[in-house]
């Protein structure tokens, strides 16, 4: 799958996505939004509504198949957001695929323990997530750090909204090198 997408789905927590979004165009990523519904508006989970770029059914007729490390599927943690996108079957299918061709996905709160803990091949991976949510993770052989935000390889996590921020820095460091995600960061006065 080509490219870089930030899923909404009902319940998301607005901060997650929407500082990861913010900090990725800020980097230079041409980062989607997209919901899983047939719907644009996507309603978060403290009641935000959110119109993203594209809704299912263009994404569905969007996607490039093949992933590389620079393609990136991005999964915002919140409830019930985390569990309406693990539970999309067509979504999490994909997202195995994509994984195995080597793309990239990053997951923040609950989303790790729910969604990414559907990935093949996790064990041993380092991840974080928000309290609560690591033993999906943890049975997959996976390690929890605690850790703000955790890149392993193509997996990134990060703990929870308050790590929003160093959550999106590390996907663009990620996808665009250090060296740009440090600039953001200081333009960020962070």
């Amino acid at each position: 799958m080509k490219g870089v997408y930030v899923f909404l789905a009902e319940g998301f927590e607005e901060i997650e996505a929407l500082a990861t979004v913010d900090i990725l165009r800020r980097g230079g990523v041409e980062a989607t939004t997209v919901s899983i519904n047939h719907d644009r508006t996507v309603r978060g989970a403290h009641g935000i509504p959110v119109i993203a770029d594209w809704n299912r059914d263009e994404f569905d007729g969007k996607v490039i198949l093949g992933s590389s490390p620079e393609d990136a599927m991005i999964f915002p943690g919140g409830l019930p957001g985390a569990s309406n996108l693990a539970e999309d079957e067509f979504l999490m299918a994909l997202m195995q695929k994509h994984f195995s061709e080597g793309g990239t996905v990053a997951a923040i709160c609950a989303a790790p323990g729910l969604v990414a803990s559907q990935l093949p091949g996790i064990e041993g991976r380092k991840f974080t997530c928000y309290d609560g949510f690591e033993e999906n993770m943890m049975v997959q052989g996976a390690v929890y750090t605690g850790e703000r935000a955790v890149c392993d390889g193509n997996l990134i996590t990060g703990r929870g909204p308050g790590c929003a921020v160093e959550f999106a820095l590390t996907v663009l460091a990620k996808l665009k090198g250090e060296e740009v995600s440090e600039k953001v960061r200081a333009g960020l006065l962070i």
